[in-house]
């Protein structure tokens, strides 16, 4: 089975809801995505309303993986660059694959699906995103393409005495 892939689906209260759950179950199954467990629907409905309120603007593009059964089990937000000096690459943020999904290959054709979208985006030479250290994900951010460009240690505070490094990834697409 393979994910299906949407660049900028229709947003319905059930898609809405679809993401909001994908969040919070990817969260509380320990996924680097902002949050740390446990957390719920609630609690991560302002980060979503955020990332909708700047889709509605033009700013962000949701791109949506749905399994067989028609189901959200993917997302990845393509984000522009506002600085006008920084127009020519864009933003991944919140990686999404459902845990119950994890270890067929969908993270790596999410990656693959977004990297396809941005290329047909005008002007956009790269993709830039950053994760958590600790988690071993540069190593699999890397081996989708992705390049360490940059690390800032301890600056993202899992919990007191649990300090990780943001790390900086990115794809040329030039």
């Amino acid at each position: 089975m393979t994910l299906s892939f949407e660049l900028d689906p229709a947003v319905s209260p059930a898609l809405r809801d679809e993401v909001l759950t994908l969040w919070a179950d990817v969260s509380n199954a320990g996924g680097s995505v902002g949050f740390v467990p446990p957390v719920t629907a609630d609690e991560i409905r302002p980060e979503l309303v955020k990332h909708l309120t700047a889709m509605a603007e033009g700013r962000t593009r949701l791109l949506v993986g749905r399994d067989a059964a028609g189901t959200v089990a993917a997302t990845a937000f393509i984000t522009h660059n506002t600085h006008r000096l920084m127009t020519h690459w864009v933003w991944l943020y919140t990686v999404m694959v459902h845990p119950r999904h994890q270890g067929r290959g969908y993270g790596r054709d999410l990656l693959a699906a977004a990297e396809n979208a941005v290329r047909t985006l005008d002007g956009i030479e790269a993709i830039r995103l950053t994760c958590r250290g600790g988690l071993g994900l540069e190593r699999f951010y890397g081996s989708c393409g992705y390049k360490e460009v940059g690390r800032i240690p301890g600056a993202i505070r899992v919990a007191p005495g649990d300090d990780r490094d943001d790390i900086v990834m990115l794809l040329p697409l030039t």
